[in-house]
């Protein structure tokens, strides 16, 4: 038996979408990742990107659990002194809901070239429309 390995020419990929209305913000980013790695797949193989597309509408519907969207911050740098900047997460879903389904699921990623390839692969839309009908995408059933 050998083992078998991906070829990144040989992989095919699909467009998934994930409907993200009153879904957990958590367990959505986790099930991108999780199809942007290609895990669901008989041939995933670590150092390939052998993910699919993965389309997320209604992110300006996503929920969190408990006290956390009160709770919750995000922070980043200007690398100046002083530049410690921070937004709740109302203020985030307010202006920008896509970018914290981003993050999230960014985080879940590897932290390398790879990840970063697969990151670009996660589109990511605050209402119900998309423009990727071309490419017809299936729909993920979310459970829970």
């Amino acid at each position: 038996m050998k083992t078998y390995y991906a070829k990144p020419g040989e992989v095919e990929r699909e467009w998934v979408v994930i409907d993200a209305e009153d879904q957990v913000l958590g367990r959505v980013a986790a099930k991108a990742a999780h199809i942007l790695k290609g895990k669901h797949k008989p041939q995933y193989t670590p150092h390939v990107d052998t993910g699919d597309f993965v389309i997320i509408v209604n992110a300006d519907k996503i929920r969190l659990t408990g006290t956390k969207a009160a709770q919750k911050t995000y922070y980043r740098h200007s690398g100046y002194p002083g530049g410690l900047k921070s937004e709740t997460f109302a203020e985030a879903m307010a202006k920008h809901p896509e970018r914290v389904i981003e993050h999230a699921v960014k985080g879940m990623l590897p932290k390398n070239t790879l990840g970063r390839a697969m990151g670009k692969k996660l589109k990511v839309y605050a209402g119900a429309e998309h423009p990727h009908a071309a490419q017809q995408p299936r729909k993920i059933e979310m459970e829970g």
